[in-house]
């Protein structure tokens, strides 16, 4: 049986593309691109969904705490041998009131979840890679998105990653901060979603890491 990687995240792991507001296709999602790097050995299951969050309830948006949906994406995909949650950007928005600190335990709650499906993991093996989101450009407030995103954005994004670092060393999760494999820029249409090349680098960076982790 090939190696099921479940894909959770938000529009970046979804694909979305700022300059056409359409989706990223299968030549340049990362999911799609790690895919191809990883073989026949491996299924990738992308879980995107634009606006997700860790554990916050949008009041404006349906459906998009990742903590509502955690066990039954688990169990639909089992036996999962790997787990990758990239979340993180969308906790940032004005309207949560979150610290990067409250996100960052917001995280702990999804991947608590996560591991305590116990019925979903291969070989009863709990097996998570955290990965930090590139982070938000300050120049996101003068776009059409600034308004909804609200002040603050940025700042709090540039301390996801000692943050989850931490979480992940807590919880005995593997750690990957996206922006230490992603040096393209973000987009320059909202300045925080991932360009073509950034799916690219983030996919050839996850293939080095999963294959090391699943070995």
């Amino acid at each position: 049986m090939k190696k099921h990687i479940v894909c959770f995240g938000d529009s970046n792991t979804h694909g979305y593309c700022a300059k056409t507001g359409g989706r990223f296709d299968e030549e340049q999602r990362w999911t799609c691109l790690l895919q191809k790097k990883l073989g026949d050995d491996y299924l990738i299951l992308e879980e995107g969904l634009s606006g997700r969050t860790t554990c916050f309830s949008d009041p404006i948006f349906e459906e998009r705490s990742g903590m509502d949906v955690i066990y039954s994406c688990l169990m639909s995909h089992e036996p999962v041998d790997l787990l990758v949650i990239m979340l993180g950007t969308n906790d940032t928005k004005e309207r949560f009131s979150a610290s990067a600190q409250c996100i960052a335990l917001g995280l702990k709650q999804l991947v608590d979840k996560a591991a305590a499906t116990r019925d979903c993991w291969a070989g009863g093996k709990v097996n998570i890679l955290i990965v930090t989101p590139q982070n938000i450009d300050p120049k996101y407030q003068g776009t059409d998105v600034g308004p909804t995103m609200g002040r603050g954005c940025a700042e709090k994004s540039e301390m996801l990653a000692e943050e989850f670092r931490k979480i992940a060393e807590l919880t005995g999760c593997r750690y990957l901060d996206g922006n230490k494999v992603i040096t393209a820029p973000p987009n320059d249409v909202d300045f925080m979603h991932l360009t073509e090349e950034g799916h690219r680098q983030l996919a050839e960076a996850l293939a080095e890491e999963i294959a090391e982790i699943l070995a």
